[in-house]
């Protein structure tokens, strides 16, 4: 179990290296299209998510490391939301800085950058936790637990990010590009939260 626990481990630091670097390609690239069991796995697993399309264009490039394995589907989707939340993160706090606004808009960017701080906080603790750990028993299940709670606490943040940007009062092409990148953010965790629960379920 020790030397399972380790390679899942290795493997779910490839893949988080692998997304951070190549996260603004993959997000606009053409998805790797993968024959066999291993694509099969994830496009039966994303038809269960609410974002069925989104999740097969995000991860069907990454069939053969995931290998049919919830664990890795689920570790590699956190990675892919905490990817997209820095990155949008980092992204609001550039704009913020380079244009002027308005009082409202300023104050809906810094609650946004505060949600989504601690949706980031929330999501690296949960790929720790589901990177470091194996499947069953009281003590498996208890860490599952946490890890649905935080990511199911990120998906919230962002819901609080985007109520921050519903005023009618912000300017509309503001609004739009800043809501569009936490959308993205908010589908891919709840892509990877789908995936927890369903990993969770199936070691009960």
């Amino acid at each position: 179990m020790a030397a399972a626990g380790s390679y899942f481990s290795i493997i779910a630091l490839i893949i988080l290296i692998h997304l951070a670097t190549n996260l603004n390609s993959c997000s606009a690239a053409t998805p790797i299209r993968h024959s066999g069991r291993n694509t099969r796995f994830i496009r039966t697993s994303c038809r269960t998510t609410l974002q069925p399309s989104l999740c097969f264009v995000t991860f069907s490039r990454y069939a053969t490391r995931i290998r049919g394995s919830p664990r890795l589907l689920a570790t590699t989707a956190l990675s892919s939301a905490f990817n997209t939340t820095r990155f949008a993160t980092k992204s609001m706090i550039t704009l913020s800085k380079r244009h002027r606004l308005k009082r409202r808009e300023a104050a809906a960017l810094r609650v946004c950058v505060e949600e989504l701080g601690d949706s980031i906080d929330e999501l690296k603790d949960s790929i720790g936790k589901l990177s470091r750990h194996g499947a069953g028993g009281s003590t498996f299940r208890s860490q599952m637990s946490d890890i649905q709670t935080w990511v199911s606490a990120a998906l919230t943040d962002d819901d609080t990010c985007m109520d921050g940007l519903s005023g009618k009062s912000l300017n509309r092409k503001f609004r739009s590009r800043v809501r569009r990148r936490v959308v993205k953010v908010a589908h891919l965790t709840s892509i990877a939260l789908a995936f927890v629960n369903r990993y969770a379920a199936t070691h009960k």
